[in-house]
């Protein structure tokens, strides 16, 4: 079964690692995707993602799809992505792969997490803490920048 969801509130890792359980299953892996605080040696304050939700869910269910015909050993697949504002060191996306065996699902984590970031229509926009020097005040000032998923 597929659990794909666009969400702006927190993303809570045991209520996804609750819908890929099961007695048939001996592995389960995640991928977790934090926000960091930096980027190119520039502080990152937050960011805020957007999607277009109907596509989104659409490529994020074609994914699980594509994973379930590489990767035959694989049962449940659950890819939770935040929208709106994220602050650091929180999550951003969850992605939990279970199966029999740990190959698979090992492997189907990657691809899915490699595919979402070339594939799905979410983009993020990366907000940054700048200091000013100008007449020496050091004055903060925001600035941001669009990046493109790679």
């Amino acid at each position: 079964m597929n659990f794909v969801n666009l969400q702006t509130d927190p993303i809570q890792l045991d209520e996804i690692y609750k819908k890929v359980v099961s007695p048939c299953c001996g592995a389960i892996s995640s991928f977790i995707g934090i926000t960091r605080d930096n980027f190119e040696g520039r502080h990152v304050t937050r960011l805020s993602y957007e999607a277009y939700e109907p596509m989104a869910l659409q490529e994020l269910n074609g994914l699980c799809d594509s994973a379930r015909q590489k990767f035959t050993d694989i049962k449940h697949i659950a890819i939770y992505h935040r929208l709106g504002d994220v602050a650091i060191s929180d999550i951003s996306v969850a992605i939990y792969v279970s199966g029999a065996h740990r190959r698979d699902v090992l492997d189907a984590v990657s691809f899915l997490i490699e595919q979402l970031k070339a594939n799905v229509p979410i983009w993020k926009k990366e907000f940054y803490d700048d200091h000013a020097d100008d007449n020496n005040n050091n004055e903060a000032t925001t600035s941001y920048s669009w990046k493109e998923n790679k």
